[in-house]
């Protein structure tokens, strides 16, 4: 049986919805949210929601979306840690970590963006397609990797702030050492998305 994600895709291509797992960050954790993908526009938006047992008839809290994200140029990659979480990773550096409820639905939700990012990528390109998609696994593990760095940077902040005797958390040293840990992650964060612009980038150059 073709599945609800699919059929819509197959159908004009004009929406994707349900409801899945935000990752927040480390103290709010994992938010449940309803999130809607606009396939002509290439728009992925989710809202605020109670969960619901029925995906026709989500109780979503307000009329605004909480937030919003291109998806062209955009990394869709299942996550190795289980078989129901994968990310977005967006051309503007903004990367949303996501939880569906099984791996059925995860995969449905990876073909499902994958399919519309392709749709609004570039059709120029100077790398056969399997390629594209190596590059673009290569690029989602690089964003795993600095989304467990800045849960280090983050453990490391906190146990500086909690440091007991004969330290004290104002130490001129342990200042120095969160405040490089804090620099050098956000050095990484910006050069790993201005490498993925570049290589988003770059078939339009060579095309010129």
């Amino acid at each position: 049986m073709e599945s609800s994600l699919n059929k819509i895709l197959n159908m004009n291509r004009q929406q994707l919805s349900g409801q899945l797992y935000k990752y927040t960050n480390v103290v709010k954790g994992w938010q449940y949210r309803w999130f809607t993908v606009d396939a002509q526009a290439g728009l992925l938006s989710y809202y605020l929601c109670e969960p619901s047992n029925d995906d026709s008839n989500p109780n979503i809290i307000g009329n605004s979306p909480r937030g919003q994200v291109h998806l062209a140029g955009a990394v869709i990659c299942p996550s190795d840690e289980d078989s129901k979480t994968f990310t977005v990773n967006c051309a503007s550096g903004d990367m949303l970590k996501l939880r569906a409820g099984d791996a059925r639905a995860r995969q449905e939700w990876v073909d499902g963006l994958r399919a519309i990012v392709e749709s609004h990528s570039n059709s120029a390109t100077s790398l056969p397609p399997r390629d594209q998609l190596a590059a673009h696994d290569a690029f989602g593990a690089a964003r795993q990797q600095m989304q467990q760095t800045e849960l280090s940077n983050a453990a490391l902040a906190r146990a500086i702030e909690n440091v007991s005797d004969p330290l004290v958390h104002t130490d001129p040293d342990l200042l120095m050492l969160k405040a490089l840990s804090a620099a050098n992650t956000h050095c990484l964060l910006q050069c790993l998305g201005l490498l993925q612009r570049h290589h988003e980038l770059e078939p339009t150059f060579s095309s010129l």
